[in-house]
């Protein structure tokens, strides 16, 4: 009788769980069912008609696409090949540095490379608005106002993140494979990448998401930094769809926002398996 009940509420348990959870799915989903929804609506019913659904007088077809990418001066074509190089060169070079660093810092057990990963870990917490108007400064005045080089302040901020993953990693990785190599004639370099590296690929699926889900979506940081009248990524450009006296077309702008999230959400579908399988990884060792 005392096993029935338990089965019965682990049951009714699991099934409100399971509605709660539903629930804050369809809550998180919901913002973006709108912007897709009200991306093929007349402006006009953008404003009036925001939750209902794009049928009839209210259709726009691919006007609100076709407005959004030919509105204004500067091309939408350039904002997507900046927000791609700058993505992709900050992702990359985080991956690159952040995990060399990690191995490091979890091999060598001294006092400065405990400070420095508990400074790494402390700066995951610290707010950029506190830093922002100073960093802006320091990078005009380095020349890191491009896309080709505002990656390397995103070096910085991801860092943290990035370490803490990798750190806890590394210290799961048995120190008897990489003494096998050094047996083997492996200098420092050649055990990174040839012994380590491979085995750094779940958390660096795991870190290359996130990474790229956040520098692809920033908008703060590149309208700090980046010189706006020639470099514009999809948010800024985004951010930009004003005609005069300041009106914006809601229907264009949910349409960029669209375009601008696809991406991103079906690379995040087709990878959030990694992510999970990251985390647990660079979980095991603390």
């Amino acid at each position: 009788m005392g096993n029935r009940l338990s089965l019965r509420s682990e049951k009714r348990s699991k099934m409100i769980l399971s509605i709660v959870l539903a629930v804050i799915c369809v809550i998180y989903v919901l913002p973006v069912v709108m912007v897709a929804l009200n991306s093929f609506k007349l402006n006009t019913y953008v404003k009036t008609d925001t939750f209902a659904l794009p049928t009839g007088e209210m259709w726009a077809g691919i006007q609100n696409f076709e407005k959004g990418v030919t509105f204004g001066n500067y091309p939408f074509w350039n904002s997507v090949l900046y927000s791609t190089v700058i993505t992709l060169l900050s992702t990359g070079m985080i991956l690159l540095f952040t995990s060399m660093a990690a191995w490091y810092i979890a091999r060598v057990n001294s006092l400065v490379c405990k400070a420095i990963y508990y400074l790494c870990v402390f700066s995951m917490v610290v707010p950029f608005q506190m830093v922002m108007y100073t960093l802006s400064q320091t990078a005009d005045s380095l020349s890191l106002n491009t896309p080709w080089t505002i990656p390397i302040v995103y070096l910085g901020f991801g860092a943290g993140l990035a370490i803490f993953m990798f750190a806890g990693f590394v210290k799961s990785i048995p120190l008897e494979i990489e003494e096998a190599g050094s047996i083997d004639g492996c200098n420092t370099v050649r055990m990174f990448f040839s012994v380590v590296f491979p085995m750094l690929k779940p958390t660096m699926i795991s870190v290359g998401i996130l990474e790229i889900m956040w520098i692809w979506n920033d908008y703060l940081l590149p309208y700090l930094v980046l010189d706006i009248n020639l470099y514009r990524t999809i948010p800024i450009h985004i951010q930009y769809l004003k005609g005069s006296y300041g009106t914006v077309d809601l229907g264009a702008t949910m349409a960029l926002i669209l375009m601008s999230i696809i991406p991103v959400i079906v690379f995040y579908l087709a990878c959030q398996k990694h992510i999970i399988k990251g985390v647990a990884a660079g979980a095991v060792k603390g």
